[in-house]
Parts: C-alpha cells; sequence; structure tokens
C-alpha cells in the first residue's frame, strides 16, 4: 500500500495481523514503540512482527510504502523483534513495483514472482540505528519539548532544572533512571536523530551546526559520530558503523 502523510501527522498506536515492513520513498519517518523511537530515512525500513504494537510519525512530508507480510510467506531469519534495515537499490525499486500491484495479486504469475524476488532481496541483518528511549517523567519531558522547539538551546542541567521544577540532582537522576544516560549524552543523542530530516533535506553542516548549538561544523560532525557511529554523510549514504 501507498501512503501519503503531512509534516506534523502524528500517528497513532496500533498493530497488524501480518508482519509489516514501513519504507519511506520521500521524507522521514518517527517510529515509536515500547522500545523507545527510531527516526528513520529514506535509505532504511522498518520491521515489525505481526501484532506489534507501533505509531509512525511524519517528520516531513512522507510518502509511505507499506508491505503486510503473511506469517506463512515471512523468509527464514525474520526477526521476532522490531528492527531498522539497509534498503537497496534493487530492493527500493521491487517496493515501488510491489506498491503498484493490484492488492489482490496473482501468486502464481509474474506479481507473484516479483513478490518471491522482493522477500528474498530484503538483508534480515539489523542496520545501524539508534533507538531513543521513551521519555515518560513530565520533569523530562518539560525539557523535551522545549528542545524541540530549539534543539539548539544551550543550557546547563542546572538552568533545565528551573524548567522541569526541580533539582539539578533529581533531573540528572532522572535522565539516567529514564534513559540510562547522562543529561549531556541523551541531548546529544536527541540532536543527532533530530538532525537527521534536516540532512535528508540537504541542509547544509555548516547551518546544522549553528541550528543545533555548535560553533563549527566540526564539532557538529563530531557529535553526530559520536552518537550515530559515522558522519553524517555516511550516514545518508547508508554506510554502516566504523570501528
Amino acid at each position: 500500500m501507498a501512503k501519503s502523510y503531512p509534516t506534523g501527522y502524528p500517528g497513532y498506536l496500533h498493530s497488524h495481523p501480518r508482519a509489516q515492513l514501513l519504507y519511506a520513498e520521500s521524507g522521514t519517518m518517527k517510529v515509536t514503540t515500547e522500545r523507545g523511537a527510531w527516526i528513520v530515512p529514506p535509505h532504511r525500513a522498518v520491521w515489525f512482527p505481526p501484532e506489534y504494537p507501533h505509531q509512525t510519525a511524519a517528520l516531513s512530508p512522507l510518502e509511505m510504502r507499506t508491505l503486510y507480510i503473511r506469517s506463512d510467506s515471512c523468509p527464514r531469519g525474520t526477526p521476532h523483534e522490531p528492527c531498522v534495515i539497509s534498503v537497496s537499490p534493487l530492493l527500493r525499486e521491487l517496493v515501488r513495483r510491489v506498491t503498484a500491484m493490484p492488492v489482490e495479486y496473482d501468486e502464481d504469475g509474474r506479481d507473484g514472482q516479483v513478490v518471491r524476488l522482493l522477500l528474498q532481496e530484503i538483508d534480515w541483518s539489523p542496520a545501524y540505528a539508534v533507538v531513543m528511549p521513551v521519555l515518560r517523567d513530565e520533569r523530562l519531558l518539560a525539557v523535551e519539548r522545549v528542545l524541540l522547539s530549539d534543539p539548539g538551546d544551550t543550557r546547563t542541567l542546572e538552568a533545565w532544572a528551573t524548567v522541569a521544577a526541580a533539582s539539578p540532582r533529581t533531573l540528572a537522576r532522572l535522565f539516567l533512571k529514564e534513559t540510562g544516560m547522562s543529561f549531556r549524552c541523551w541531548r546529544d543523542q536527541f540532536r543527532a536523530l533530530t538532525a537527521l530530516p534536516y540532512l535528508a533535506k540537504g541542509m547544509q553542516i555548516t547551518n546544522l551546526a549553528s541550528k543545533f548549538g555548535y560553533e563549527t561544523a566540526g564539532a557538529f560532525a563530531a557529535m553526530f559520530k559520536r552518537v550515530m557511529g559515522v558522519t553524517p554523510s555516511q550516514y545518508l549514504g547508508g554506510s554502516e558503523p566504523t570501528s
């Protein structure tokens, strides 16, 4: 199925009786599960096993392609947990072909051959993708809301404590409890993932650095690589992490 969503579409929590492959032909989507949230650019896709609750939001105008796959048609090795996978040029073209087919296609004919080739072309090795922890405490959500509107805000933890109506010590403890990382590490991860839609649109690194609170493009690129394992250009090109 081919679906279009405007920027800001929030999605809703739901699941499907079939397995699902979500791929953005263009635009960037945010996919949230109980495990956390992924920011997914066009060169990657998300796999969901059957009946797995998830929510898909559009961070930019989104042209989404969705494949629903019966359990008895899933190839061997398909993951039992959601994961982000890479999309090869061939897989991209096969997804385009399949979503242009009738929903009720001839499984024994040419369309069926295309579907079988598509399933064989999927590389089930998880692509490198950072999962953003879902914040639940209202004090942390207050900080997140401000950073969503201004990701370049450079306030210290002590200053953020005023926004959250909590002491700096309490705020630091809450970030560690809910995310498993310090506030500084969480903010770096938040900035790197929030930058992905702008990268996908072609925003220059110098402009991204300014928008996200860094004095130089090199400082932003270093933060991005520290979080994502690759440089911004390597990530958009689909490269895997470097050691």
